[in-house]
């Protein structure tokens, strides 16, 4: 397997990554949020219920999945070593959180359905959003999310905020930084084949039918719905289904199209580039979210207000062209 000493998280961003992280922090209200974040949050009750109510895996507890997870933090030049745990769950599911102290949650249903080299797959991609410092912005999200009722009592009206404009913002991010992990993940792979098998098992996989599952026609399938992309009501679509359309948004791009995005980087000169050690070095701590600490003034709250309320008017108007 490849190796990347002293990589740095800019040699592999994603372009749509880096643009939706600065819209996101220009948005209005962002630096409030950030700052009652801050002051509200911590991490030692989350790092308390890891440790109660999971697994941490170790060189003698699950120590073939440690040993990959070790080869994925050699390989993308990560370190202290994040916590891994394992989580009683029979969902497909894994994340990482935490900035202090970042860790990776895995379900105990994503051993069961992954192959060792899917799970490597799995790894990385949780590692890059540790590499990339998406973690915060992350934790920011889910936080404002949970909290937003309470928050607009208590801080300028900052619960409509994020159920608005703000959580736009946040969710068009957290689907782009995807774009970033699933790069990490190929690095580490050195291999489209396992992201291909990993995204075929994450669109539509199945335990008993396997062995019915063909990569060539899954592959086709990428091409048939890129094909949608020019298309323009295909993408006032699209943006509904990720924004509240079927009554959730959704923090991740489909399957589809993230193997489509992958793909397309595998045979890039800027991919080739990094396998041949061209790539940037990082010369100090990556990443922080730098937040302004003041409190905004009152034209500002009143001009976010505004604004959101103008993103709503839209929202509302591409539902009644769609209805």
């Amino acid at each position: 397997m490849p190796t990347y000493p002293g990589l740095s998280a800019e040699a592999f961003k994603h372009p749509l990554d880096k643009q939706a992280e600065q819209s996101l922090r220009s948005v209005p209200g962002f630096d409030l949020l950030a700052k009652t974040f801050i002051e509200y949050f911590y991490e030692r009750p989350q790092n308390i219920f890891l440790l109660g109510n999971n697994i941490k895996v170790g060189p003698r507890q699950y120590s073939t999945l440690y040993g990959i997870y070790r080869e994925c933090l050699r390989d993308l030049a990560i370190y202290p070593e994040p916590a891994l745990y394992v989580n009683q769950s029979p969902l497909i599911n894994s994340y990482a959180l935490g900035q202090d102290q970042p860790y990776i949650v895995i379900n105990s249903g994503t051993l069961d359905f992954f192959e060792p080299e899917e799970l490597r797959t799995v790894l990385a991609h949780e590692l890059g959003h540790i590499k990339c410092n998406h973690t915060l912005l992350i934790q920011m999200a889910l936080w404002s999310m949970g909290m937003a009722q309470m928050l607009g009592e208590m801080t300028l009206g900052l619960g409509n905020l994020v159920s608005t404009g703000l959580l736009y913002a946040f969710y068009e991010w957290r689907r782009k930084a995807e774009l970033s992990a699933d790069r990490a993940a190929l690095l580490v792979t050195d291999d489209l084949r396992p992201l291909t098998t990993t995204m075929m098992k994450l669109a539509g996989g199945s335990y008993r039918y396997a062995n019915e599952c063909n990569v060539d026609e899954f592959l086709r399938q990428v091409e048939q719905y890129q094909q949608l992309e020019g298309q323009n009501l295909n993408q006032i679509y699209r943006f509904l289904l990720y924004n509240g359309g079927q009554g959730a948004f959704l923090s991740h791009p489909f399957p589809l199209e993230r193997f489509y995005y992958i793909k397309n980087w595998s045979s890039s000169p800027e991919y080739a580039k990094i396998r041949q050690g061209n790539y940037a070095r990082t010369d100090a701590a990556e990443g922080s979210v730098p937040v302004n600490t003041q409190s905004p003034p009152p034209d500002e709250v009143d001009s976010l207000r505004r604004e959101i309320e103008d993103l709503q008017e839209q929202i509302n108007r591409i539902k009644n062209q769609k209805n």
